[in-house]
């Protein structure tokens, strides 16, 4: 059975196992305070170009979000995302959980819109009764979007500039950052996202980590955020597990390496079912595709390759997702073309 259900099926890459293997028997302090996890946090600052941040390792994605977003939303306050955004949708309610509202504007193949997000800032503050509203109090955004979409440089710096308008943060979840950077379609750098971005995170979960994601302030961190962490339960014991595993990951650029070798895969899965003549939802240039397919193809094709169905789109067709990740290998892409049936 072909695997194309997420980025984050398979265990870890084989150099983050080796140096979690032979760091194995040292006696480390806990809660991040080790060497290794100092030394993954300088490889961070330096590869962002902001050397004077902070950068804090969290057991998994939706407790980085409700983390990071709780620690700088005020009681009255709510995030701002789009109606497709991660924490609106698939997170199960985690930021309501911690109190504060999920805010959503338009999405546009994912993606926020700055004009939109500017008008609808504006219309809040110019409300007579907004004082009996929940304050938008941040900005969160995806790279890429929960549709494998890409903002552009100029795009990042439009909503960037709206937000602080307004004096909200922006916060970019990066779950999938190394496959978004690695795109061919990218023209940001990591440093570009340091600077338009208040507060991001890495992605080690989906991108050759065991599990683990690195939280990067640019400009420091809120007072306390350990704690924080610590409140909210995404704080690690044994930190060393995260810090040892991004220490490998940022050696010899091989965070980036492997998330090239999966954009590779995704563009070769994506020609695979253009030459097979099956539609795609949207021309995504990152590793997750999605593809249009009748009810009776998705059971054929699901008798030797597993994806994720993701929504319908009328006409008794559904989108379906097929993921590729830092893993995915030449001949399993290969294997899905040799037995794909023609349209």
């Amino acid at each position: 059975m072909l695997f194309f259900v997420n980025d984050y099926g398979e265990g870890a890459h084989e150099a983050v196992l080796a140096h979690l293997a032979e760091t194995n028997r040292e006696h480390l302090t806990g809660y991040g305070s080790d060497p290794y996890t100092a030394r993954a946090k300088e490889k961070i600052l330096a590869a962002a170009g902001c050397p004077d941040g902070d950068v804090y390792f969290l057991s998994g994605g939706t407790q980085t979000n409700e983390t990071v977003i709780s620690a700088y939303l005020r009681t009255w306050e709510g995030a701002v995302a789009c109606e497709t955004g991660h924490i609106a949708v698939h997170e199960a309610g985690a930021i309501e959980h911690s109190g504060h509202k999920v805010l959503t504007v338009p999405a546009h193949d994912g993606k926020m819109d700055a004009a939109e997000l500017d008008a609808y800032l504006a219309a809040f503050f110019t409300d007579g009764n907004h004082e009996h509203m929940v304050f938008p109090g941040l900005v969160y955004l995806s790279y890429p979007t929960e549709y494998g979409t890409l903002y552009t440089k100029d795009e990042l710096a439009a909503l960037s500039a709206a937000a602080h308008k307004y004096g909200l943060p922006l916060y970019l979840d990066g779950a999938r950052l190394g496959y978004g950077l690695a795109s061919p379609a990218c023209d940001l750098t990591l440093p570009d996202i340091a600077a338009l971005a208040d507060v991001f995170y890495i992605g080690g979960t989906k991108v050759g980590a065991l599990c683990g994601e690195a939280v990067v302030f640019p400009h420091g961190a809120p007072a306390h955020f350990l704690t924080h962490v610590k409140q909210h339960g995404a704080l690690m014991a044994k930190g060393r597990l995260l810090g040892v595993q991004f220490d490998a990951l940022f050696t010899d650029g091989l965070y980036f390496s492997i998330s090239r070798h999966a954009i590779d895969m995704a563009m070769k899965l994506k020609q695979v079912f253009l030459d097979k003549g099956y539609p795609l939802y949207i021309d995504s240039p990152t590793n997750q595709q999605f593809v249009i397919l009748t009810q009776a193809e998705a059971e054929e094709i699901a008798e030797y390759a597993q994806f994720e169905v993701w929504e319908p789109c009328g006409g008794g067709r559904m989108v379906v997702r097929f993921a590729v990740s830092w893993a995915t290998e030449a001949a399993d892409i290969d294997a899905l073309a040799a037995i794909l049936p023609e349209k």
